[in-house]
């Protein structure tokens, strides 16, 4: 089992994009595909029907009276309202069989982990021989993070915790070496973390110089972004350990730092010119967009009367036109002077954790919100010209105006979305 990380919903290799996480996360799944809590006539709750809970509410209100036709209306509305949960998720999955797969998944999911779980009400633990056998099994679950079987372990045995592989590694150790945050994040729950946070193993580092060493991930897209999470992992056990260990040194007299600095050493390079290129090729456009913005709020539609006022001044599409090319040149300058900030950056190693992606994700937005109001001022440029001889040939414009805003956000949209959570959403330890 600890070699199918497939078979766990954390296990190494899930295939589950965001969408499909969420409906993982959301999807019901029926008692009766877990064996462990089935009822002993082999029928479960959700067997039962409305006739059958409103009887059941009917002989606890004979009970007490006082409160018996509260409960009867409540146990009878949870049981309404569960059927029509589950008729829901049962049309969703008959209109999109990829929804029935993501199901069935999860009860593969589920019956893993209940199998890990009778086999540790099972194993006597006692035993050493028993102990050195799971012990493999155990960092091996740890190595490919399929953290279910990792905590049904530590929940059968608390001393789990306390195994060491032959180099003197703890689980926690594997853990941060292999950059599995699920299983790391026991930590957090852990009562005993400052016994095993100063274990050296046999090259004296400390769990600290295990999250400076460089681990590559195929998860994480960008120099960038990977240098970001690298960081995230070096700050995160900082935090836990002593201070001592901080400045702890290990065979080779490196400090935590010290190690980190080196192994990231080409992957700052590798980030350094990422930015620069995505910054370059961004304050391009938007020196562009502030080009024909700035001639365009000089020559407005219609020309001007002799007295340099705008002919259409008083139209209302003349006043869109006004606001969006405003808009379009303040963000688009924006935009430029966000990408600029990137390009004469110092690099070091903490600005990748928050000050240069800041700036990205500030430079992308803006330079999208120009790009989107460029596009009105030009729809509302076209109808101030035609609207007096053909008013039809504004649907078609604004709808070809369209193309390019939604091309950009389509692009763009996921490498904004990578870059915001990382910096502000929950992190890879659910914690910001």
């Amino acid at each position: 089992m600890a070699q199918k990380p497939l078979a766990f919903a954390n296990g190494k290799g899930s295939r589950l994009g965001r969408l499909q996480r969420l409906i993982y996360d959301c999807i019901p799944v029926e008692k009766e595909h877990v064996p462990s809590i089935q009822t002993d006539d082999n029928r479960t709750a959700d067997d039962e029907d409305i006739e059958t809970l409103i009887a059941r509410s009917n002989s606890h209100s004979r009970k007490s009276p006082t409160f018996g036709p509260i409960r009867q209306i409540t146990a009878t509305f949870g049981a309404m309202c569960h059927k029509l949960h589950m008729m829901l998720w049962n049309g969703l999955m008959h209109l999109a069989p990829s929804i029935k797969v993501i199901r069935k998944e999860k009860v593969r999911n589920m019956q893993a982990v209940e199998i890990v779980r009778i086999i540790c009400k099972g194993v006597i633990w006692n035993d050493p021989q028993n102990q050195q056998l799971l012990k493999k099994t155990f960092f091996k679950a740890a190595t490919l993070g399929i953290s279910k079987f990792v905590q049904e372990i530590i929940a059968a045995y608390k001393g789990s915790v306390y195994w060491e592989d032959e180099n003197k590694h703890t689980i926690f150790h594997v853990a941060v070496f292999h950059r599995r945050a699920e299983v790391f994040n026991l930590i957090y729950s852990s009562t005993f973390k400052s016994n095993w946070l100063g274990i050296e193993d046999n090259n004296r580092n400390n769990i600290l110089h295990f999250a400076g060493k460089l681990v590559p991930s195929s998860e994480v897209a960008g120099a960038a972004l990977q240098m970001q999470r690298e960081l995230e992992w070096f700050k995160a056990v900082e935090n836990l350990v002593h201070p001592f260990l901080r400045e702890a040194v290990n065979n080779d007299q490196q400090t935590p730092r010290e190690v980190f600095t080196k192994e990231h050493k080409e992957l700052v390079k590798e980030g350094q010119k990422w930015m620069k290129e995505t910054a370059t090729s961004c304050s391009v456009v938007a020196a562009l967009i502030i080009t024909v913005m700035f001639a365009a709020a000089f020559t407005v539609p219609g020309g001007n009367n002799s007295r340099g006022i705008a002919n259409f001044l008083h139209e209302s599409s003349f006043i869109i036109f006004a606001v969006s090319d405003a808009l379009s040149l303040f963000s688009s300058i924006i935009s430029v002077l966000m990408f600029l900030g990137i390009l004469t950056s110092r690099y070091s190693e903490e600005d990748f954790l928050l000050s240069l992606p800041r700036k990205l994700i500030i430079g992308l937005i803006a330079m999208f919100f120009s790009i989107a109001s460029m596009m009105v001022s030009f729809g509302a440029t076209i109808y101030l010209v035609l609207f007096s001889t053909w008013k039809w040939v504004f649907i078609p414009i604004a709808l070809v105006g369209c193309v390019p805003v939604t091309l950009f956000a389509l692009l763009q949209f996921p490498l904004l979305v990578d870059m915001y959570s990382s910096t502000y959403g929950r992190g890879i330890f659910g914690r910001k």
